[in-house]
């Protein structure tokens, strides 16, 4: 039975934006290189399994994503593709993914040596991607003799195959190319050492595949531009090709009154109005990945522009209206109205963070809306 949704606060996805966004990424790319749709943190808010289909359909070849609990929940809704688990996986997992087909990173020989006697009596072979680590100082590998002691690993064993080797940079958002073509060097240094080359060398995420075409190699990691949002203002100027927004959040106005000068609103009083003022009530709160931090924060209502005032509650908020409005009247935090539109851009400014932090952050107590 579908669960019933009263409350008029809803966040849809345009499933059509996503697959544009893969179509033209594939048109833009050389022919043999390869797109990885990146769907971890439930396809940065917008859903992992409906999304990861999108960009199956539109052509992706294989799914990413950072832990082994994400790629177990595709294969249970349904997603059949290949499955490369980004982040760490412990060597308990190793039997799962080898039963499940899911693709495993790995950067430690000795988790190699674990896992190929947890699979001794095991049919098939577990594919990995080696991570290397060429600067990002996160997870990875870092010197030839790491690299050779897990080839060495590897040979040993019936039971894993190396299917790939990538790396990720940690700058290719900004204007100064230099930190990330040393970056690609030191990669393409460390892939030349291996005595045979795997099926999938790569290395670009969003930003490095809009900005460096050559660093494409065997296949692009293709995340937070997926769902049409560029990695960084200075990506967003230099796009090879004009990028689809996916996500608009929207709600209604459940309450509409008007205030006399002088009185306060919310907790704390934080907002007086300074004249007889039309205050409408949204149902969407810090609950809702609507932070405290986006007090004065403006919505759209009849493609006019109003300002949250008052702080932000769990569930609700108050905004400034410019004249009286009825209850029930359409308000868009995310999207377009008439000429404007609100980006999680905006969001991300007023918060002093970044629009992956935001989208992430969009709670499921929102229901997505396909």
């Amino acid at each position: 039975m579908k669960e019933a949704n009263y409350r008029p606060t809803v966040a849809t996805v345009k499933l059509d934006a996503i697959k544009r966004n893969v179509q033209n990424l594939k048109a833009y790319l050389k022919e043999n290189t390869e797109v990885i749709a990146v769907v971890k943190a439930d396809g940065y808010g917008h859903g992992d399994v409906e999304t990861a289909r999108a960009a199956l359909e539109a052509g992706a070849a294989m799914v990413a994503v950072a832990t082994p609990d994400e790629a177990v929940r595709l294969r249970e809704g349904g997603i059949s593709a290949d499955i490369l688990v980004m982040g760490p996986s412990p060597v308990e997992f190793a039997s799962q993914a080898l039963q499940e087909d899911i693709t495993v990173t790995v950067s430690d020989a000795s988790w190699v040596a674990e896992s190929a006697e947890r699979l001794y009596d095991k049919s098939g072979k577990l594919k990995i991607h080696i991570k290397v680590d060429s600067g990002m100082g996160r997870i990875g590998l870092r010197s030839k003799e790491q690299l050779q002691s897990l080839l060495n690993e590897v040979g040993k064993s019936d039971k894993i195959m190396i299917d790939g080797i990538f790396t990720h940079f940690a700058c290719a958002d900004e204007s100064d190319p230099s930190p990330t073509e040393e970056q690609f060097e030191t990669f393409i240094r460390m892939v030349e050492e291996m005595p045979e080359k795997p099926r999938l060398v790569h290395a670009s995420n969003s930003a490095a595949t809009l900005l460096y075409p050559d660093f494409a190699l065997d296949a692009v990691r293709f995340g937070i531009s997926l769902y049409g949002v560029a990695p960084s203002p200075y990506t967003n100027t230099k796009l090879p090709f004009p990028l689809e927004r996916a996500m608009t959040i929207e709600t209604e106005l459940a309450y509409v009154k008007l205030l006399p000068k002088g009185n306060r609103i919310s907790y704390g009083g934080t907002y007086e109005t300074s004249e007889d003022e039309w205050i409408g009530t949204i149902p969407i709160g810090y609950a809702d990945g609507f932070r405290r931090g986006l007090r004065g924060q403006e919505v759209l209502i009849q493609g006019e522009r109003m300002p949250i005032v008052g702080t932000i509650c769990m569930d609700q908020c108050m905004v400034k209206l410019s004249r009286e409005l009825p209850v029930g009247e359409k308000v868009t935090l995310i999207g377009r109205q008439g000429e404007e539109e609100i980006m999680f851009e905006e969001w991300a400014v007023a918060l002093g963070t970044i629009p992956y932090e935001i989208m992430v952050s969009i709670s499921k107590r929102i229901p997505r809306i396909y």
